[in-house]
């Protein structure tokens, strides 16, 4: 695998292979804000420094962070049922 290069524009796909994740989970990161992408044409492109200002350690926690607030949410939601 490449060295992922700061200012280097990547398609979605390099994107995704970079990241080890699926379709879906890409459309979400983008979705939620967590991966931003930049539309040119008819397609996404994102640049290097995203992809490793998602891979950092502080990005983790914070992911981790939403993870735990929604799973929350979900289960105070089904407790409520």
């Amino acid at each position: 695998m490449e060295e992922i290069k700061p200012d280097s524009v990547y398609t979605v796909e390099e994107t995704r292979k970079f990241l080890k994740i699926s379709d879906s989970t890409i459309k979400r990161l983008f979705k939620r804000g967590i991966l931003k992408a930049n539309k040119v044409g008819n397609q996404y492109r994102v640049l290097g420094k995203e992809i490793l200002r998602l891979i950092s350690p502080k990005t983790e926690r914070k992911i981790v962070a939403i993870y735990q607030e929604i799973k929350e949410k979900a289960k105070n939601k089904i407790n409520k049922w």
